[in-house]
C-alpha cells in the first residue's frame, strides 16, 4: 500500500513529529507513506532520513505528483486547496481528511468545500478536536487517533546515554523550566516571560529553556521583550535544536529536577507533553482539554487556572521544591504515555483503518523476513 500525506506546512511540530513516527510504523506493515507539502518551514530534517518528501507550490507538478504515483489512498491536513488538486488529477481512491488546527475560526476555511470530494473519513488528534470539527462538518465519520510517540527514541536516558558534548548545558544547581515551541500567539510565550519575571524575583535556582522558533513569526517580538524585561540571564533560547537531540533535553531537564511548562492558549492535541512524559519530565500546562486528556493533574504533571501566572508558578513551584514528588511523577507519566500513546497502540487503529478504506491487506514486512 502506498499513501500520500499533503500537508501545507512542513515545521518542527506535533503535526510533522506525529506523522514520522506513523510512517516509521506504517512500513513494518508494508505502508509507504510518501509527504506533499507546499512550504517548508526547517522541518525536512525531521522527515527526509524516513520518507520521500516533495516540497512544491506549483499546481501542475503537484498533480503530476498524484497522477503518477499511484497512490492508493491519499490524507489530506488542514489544506483545503488539495481537494481541488486531487480533483484535477483525476484521482479516484480514497481520501481522508486530518484536521488538525485547534482554533475554529482557522479551521473552517479548511473543511468549508470538499470541492466534490467526499471523504471517507476525518481524523482528529483528540475528543476535543473532535467536538470542534463536529460544529463545521455533518454526515462525515469522524474517528479520533492520538498521536503516537516512538518510545525507543523517546525514552528516559541514562546520565551516561546523555549528549553532555552540546547545547542546552546544565548548570550545577540549577532546576531547568523546559517551554518547546513555537514563538507564537497561540503558544503564548508573553505568559512564559511573566512566569520567568516572577520566578526570578522569588529565587536564583531555576532556569528556563526556551527551545525552538527560529523561524517563528513573533521571534523578533519575543527577543525584543526577553532583552527589555532582563531575562537574558535567566531564560535561555535556543532557537535551533535537532530533533534527534531532544530526547537529551528532556533527559538534562529530567536531570536537574525541573519540568516542562505549556503555557499555550488552545492545542489540538499536544506532542511535547507526551514527549515530556515518556521521558520521565512532569509537565505544568493550563487545566484545558485536550490537555486534560493527556495530563492526570497531580500525578504526570500539575495544571494551572487559565493563563493565570500567579498558579502556574504555584504548579512549578510544588514540582521542583518536592523530589520525591518529582520521583512519582517521572514514573507515573512514562508509565502513562506506554499504555495510551505509544506508536504501537496508536497507529495500529490507523492501519486498520488504511486497509478498511482501501480494501487492501497490507504485510507485516518483519513477519515475511522472519519466515
Amino acid at each position: 500500500m502506498k499513501v500520500l500525506v499533503i500537508w501545507r506546512l512542513l515545521t518542527v511540530g506535533g503535526v510533522n513529529a506525529g506523522w514520522r513516527n506513523r510512517s516509521i510504523y506504517f512500513k513494518k506493515h508494508g505502508i509507504d507513506t510518501e509527504f506533499l507539502y507546499t512550504t517548508d518551514h526547517g522541518g525536512l530534517h525531521i522527515m527526509e532520513d524516513i520518507a520521500p518528501v516533495y516540497i512544491t507550490k506549483d499546481e501542475r507538478e503537484i498533480i503530476k505528483i498524484i497522477r503518477d504515483n499511484h497512490y492508493d489512498a491519499i490524507i489530506v491536513v488542514d489544506t483545503g486547496a488539495a481537494y481541488k488538486w486531487i480533483r484535477k488529477a483525476k484521482y479516484k481512491g480514497p481520501v481522508l481528511v486530518e484536521a488538525r488546527t485547534p482554533e475554529l475560526i482557522k479551521l473552517k476555511p479548511q473543511l468549508k468545500s470538499f470541492r466534490g470530494i467526499i471523504p471517507e473519513t476525518i481524523v482528529v488528534p483528540s475528543h476535543y478536536q473532535r467536538r470542534l470539527v463536529s460544529i463545521l462538518t455533518d454526515g462525515i465519520p469522524i474517528q479520533v487517533i492520538y498521536n503516537g510517540i516512538d518510545a525507543s527514541f523517546f525514552r528516559a536516558l541514562s546520565f551516561e546515554e546523555m549528549n553532555h558534548d552540546s547545547e542546552p548545558f546544565l548548570h550545577n544547581g540549577k532546576k531547568i523550566i523546559g517551554w518547546i515551541g513555537r514563538l507564537d500567539k497561540r503558544k503564548n510565550w508573553q505568559m512564559l516571560l511573566e512566569v520567568a519575571m516572577q520566578i526570578k524575583s522569588q529565587r536564583d535556582d531555576i532556569e528556563f529553556w526556551v527551545i525552538g522558533g527560529a523561524q517563528s513569526v513573533q521571534r523578533e517580538e519575543f527577543v525584543s521583550k526577553w532583552q527589555e524585561e532582563q531575562l537574558t540571564d535567566m531564560v535561555k533560547w535556543f532557537p535551533i535544536i535537532p530533533y534527534q537531540q531532544m530526547p537529551h533535553v528532556y533527559a538534562k531537564i529530567r536531570k536537574s529536577g525541573g519540568c516542562t511548562l505549556a503555557t499555550t492558549k488552545t492545542e489540538s492535541f499536544g506532542n511535547t507533553f507526551i514527549e515530556s512524559m515518556i521521558c520521565g519530565v512532569p509537565v505544568v500546562a493550563s487545566k484545558m482539554m485536550p490537555v486534560t486528556e493527556l495530563v492526570n493533574h497531580g500525578e504526570h504533571g500539575m495544571l494551572f487556572r487559565g493563563q493565570n501566572v500567579e498558579d502556574a508558578v504555584k504548579q512549578i513551584t510544588s514540582i521542583v521544591d518536592n523530589p520525591a514528588l518529582h520521583q512519582q511523577m517521572s514514573v507515573a507519566a512514562m508509565a502513562r504515555v506506554h499504555e495510551k500513546f505509544v506508536i504501537e497502540v496508536v497507529a495500529e487503529q490507523y492501519v486498520h483503518l488504511l486497509k478498511e478504506i482501501t480494501g487492501i491487506e497490507s504485510v507485516d514486512r518483519n513477519e515475511v523476513s522472519s519466515d
